[in-house]
């Protein structure tokens, strides 16, 4: 019987059992490949993380999987694997290769304590998004206050801004509905200057709704940026989670201008629960 070591981190927290889940699998190598996709479905979690030799240039190579499909790039997972990894690596800063290339990770400590990451992001594309109407519709909302746009950074996910928190905390999405638009985020936001509030619908991605979506965030700042919201260099504060009991604290900086993004930041805490072993 192989056993295969894993590591739980609650992400996007400085509090146990809040944030997003994400199961690490830190040697991968033996694990078959037609049970990668079984294993993340076992763990349930958001995204479940194998960590794999470096490719490249990078410190290890990570395939990341949601309970359905497997994601070239995701937020969470990444700034959870730095967490985990760099640690025992004894490393500041820490380069993961993904599916769309090398994300390098910052981490600062206290102590020997991992106290923050922050990973430079792709700078995502985005495009009108064709579908508007009835994305609205599956979210129950009757639009947003600022164009609608579909941004991918590896994942695609489009946001509506809502004329309140309260707005945002009521969506009540339909997901058989909003499953059929495909694999998508869907994001309601709401808020001003640093501090906003959002929530994540994916049931194309294979999860409802997500306790902090670090891939949505980049784009986000680059949205709020983009229509004049928010400053190049200015650091803002994304709420996620609190409606599904896993808050959580999302860290956005974008630098550019509106014609012209150059670099795209989301940081965070993260806080190691459990380890264990999957036997097969």
């Amino acid at each position: 019987m192989a056993r295969f070591r894993y590591v739980i981190a609650d992400v996007f927290t400085g509090t146990p059992l809040t944030g997003n889940q994400l199961a690490v699998y830190t040697d991968a190598r033996a694990i078959p490949e037609d049970r990668l996709q079984d294993i993340a479905r076992e763990m349930n979690f958001s995204e479940t993380v194998f960590v794999l030799p470096p490719e490249g240039d990078g410190h290890v190579r990570i395939r990341i999987f949601t309970p359905a499909s497997e994601l070239t790039f995701a937020g969470h997972p990444t700034l959870g694997s730095a967490f985990v990894l760099a640690g025992p690596l004894q490393l500041t800063e820490i380069r993961l290769e993904t599916g769309i290339g090398v994300v390098p990770v910052q981490v600062e400590r206290e102590g020997a304590r991992i106290s923050f990451g922050r990973m430079v992001q792709p700078v995502p594309t985005w495009k009108p998004f064709a579908d508007e109407a009835e994305a609205a519709a599956a979210l129950g909302i009757e639009g947003s206050s600022l164009p609608v746009e579909e941004y991918a950074n590896g994942p695609r996910h489009v946001s509506f801004r809502l004329e309140s928190e309260q707005a945002v905390t009521e969506v009540d999405p339909d997901m058989g509905r909003l499953k059929k638009l495909g694999a998508c985020g869907f994001s309601t936001f709401a808020g001003e200057g640093s501090e906003w509030k959002t929530r994540m619908f994916g049931p194309g991605l294979g999860v409802d709704e997500d306790p902090a979506t670090g891939s949505a965030a980049g784009p986000l700042g680059v949205h709020l940026l983009r229509y004049g919201l928010i400053e190049s260099g200015q650091e803002i504060e994304l709420t996620q989670g609190v409606e599904i009991q896993r808050p959580s604290k999302l860290y956005v900086r974008v630098t550019g201008t509106t014609e012209r993004i150059e670099s795209v930041e989301v940081g965070g805490e993260a806080v190691i629960v459990a380890n264990g072993e999957l036997q097969l």
